[in-house]
């Protein structure tokens, strides 16, 4: 089987961030490198070229296929903030009418700026997002 291509990288966070060309994107994202690790108590760590993942936990599926993923994440991209791992929580679908301007999709969440949306609400997604993946995904009962 293929080696995953998506893979964690040595690559400074800090350094990731400083070069994101819009300056609102870049703001954000060093933002949300603080208040990410704060809420997880996990170090901001590269994911491929340009995902930011707090945590870590290991999937397998059915087909065999297996790998390790961030427990949350973002990726500050050129038209959007892309969250990863917020809309799969036991909180996600009573926080997301309360978040303020976003989009989803099938476990990706979308917003043009963190000053669209509610940050304490985004903090409660990131917050029941990681629990749920440590606990009911990484340690299931």
């Amino acid at each position: 089987m293929a080696e995953n291509k998506t893979q964690p990288t040595d690559v400074p966070v800090e350094d990731f961030l400083a070069a994101v060309e819009h300056p609102t994107r870049r703001a954000d994202g060093l933002e949300l490198m603080d208040l990410m690790g704060e809420i997880t108590g996990q170090k901001a760590y590269m994911y491929g070229p340009t995902i930011v993942g707090f945590g870590s936990y290991h999937y397998k599926y059915a087909t065999g296929r297996e790998g390790d993923s961030p427990a949350v994440a973002f990726s500050p991209r050129k038209s959007n903030l892309v969250f990863y791992g917020l809309t799969e929580g036991p909180d996600a679908d009573r926080l997301l009418p309360e978040l303020g301007k976003h989009k989803t999709s099938t476990a990706c969440l979308y917003i043009n700026k963190l000053d669209d949306v509610d940050r304490a609400v985004l903090a409660e997604l990131i917050r029941s997002g990681y629990h749920h993946t440590m606990s009911e995904i990484h340690n299931p009962a």
